[in-house]
């Protein structure tokens, strides 16, 4: 069994991305690991370059920022790096520069990965997902929180970015058939520095919005505050071990009364339910499970 790790990268130093902890989580998993490192600001091409591993295979891409509606760009690098993958891969694990896997899960998805290999209905594998909020002590609790995404795809040739990255479909736009594994993503896309936080909302959020909605952006994103999330959830579990440097080096306060819910009567009724049965009423799934 052969697998290609896969991801893109820009500004991973300005905004603050742990994309080589990213990489590293899964690097055990791999034979080979190529990320598209588009044209940056700082000094992100030489932060992958400095990653010991000869697994690593670096493409230096460049953005085509005109690319805004709905993220496009993103799938766009996405698809670039997917395309530079060995062809004799039979498996292609995708891991976005703010998702980090801990490494108790690796064997149940190297368990997968060869239980699967040879069943071509399964043209993908479906991760669970933990939100980090703030700090490294909460997660999101709330329904605004996706559940799982395909972050491994049958590498046939026939697999595309979906949107704006976030999952895949086929080439003639069908939903991949998955299969659901025990195993969990840590995305730490909210755990940042107040001010970097505020620096990315800004910066990405032009492949999303119009120049006169983030002007007045620009205005309001000083500092990001992350008192104003709905709910949220005390952590109970442990990192990564590739984390545990960037969370000593943490230096910015936040605490929150995880009794505070700021949800509606509707999303309460919702959430009771989903805690009740595990059904998440009217769940968005960009996949069909088998």
């Amino acid at each position: 069994m052969k697998v290609s790790g896969f991801s893109f990268i820009r500004n991973a130093l300005q905004y603050d991305y742990p994309i080589v902890e990213a990489i590293q989580s899964i690097l055990p998993l791999c034979d080979e690991f190529v990320i598209a490192v588009g044209r940056s600001e700082d000094q992100t091409l030489s932060l992958i370059q400095s990653i010991q591993s000869d697994k690593i295979r670096i493409i230096e891409t460049v953005w085509d920022d005109s690319l805004r509606e709905g993220g496009r760009v993103l799938a766009v690098e996405t698809d670039k790096a997917l395309a530079a993958i060995a062809p004799d891969a039979d498996w292609a694990f995708y891991i976005q520069g703010d998702e980090v896997v801990h490494e108790k899960y690796l064997p149940a998805i190297r368990d997968a990965m060869k239980t699967y290999k040879d069943d071509p209905q399964v043209e993908g594998l479906l991760l669970n997902y933990q939100h980090f909020y703030g700090s490294y002590r909460y997660v999101g609790d709330s329904r605004r929180w996706y559940r799982r995404e395909v972050r491994i795809i049958r590498n046939n040739g026939n697999v595309m970015a979906y949107r704006d990255a976030q999952g895949f479909r086929t080439r003639d736009n069908r939903k991949l058939n998955v299969k659901l594994l025990d195993a969990t993503v840590y995305h730490y896309g909210w755990v940042k520095p107040p001010d970097r936080q505020a620096d990315k909302l800004s910066n990405f959020g032009r492949y999303w919005h119009n120049d006169e909605h983030m002007a007045q952006s620009r205005k309001e994103l000083k500092g990001f505050d992350y008192r104003g999330v709905d709910s949220l959830a005390l952590f109970e579990g442990t990192h990564p071990a590739v984390m545990q440097a960037r969370i000593e080096r943490m230096n910015w306060q936040f605490d929150f009364d995880i009794r505070q819910k700021k949800l509606s009567f509707k999303n309460r009724f919702l959430k009771a339910v989903e805690n009740l049965t595990g059904w998440r009423i009217g769940e968005y799934r960009n996949y069909k499970l088998l």
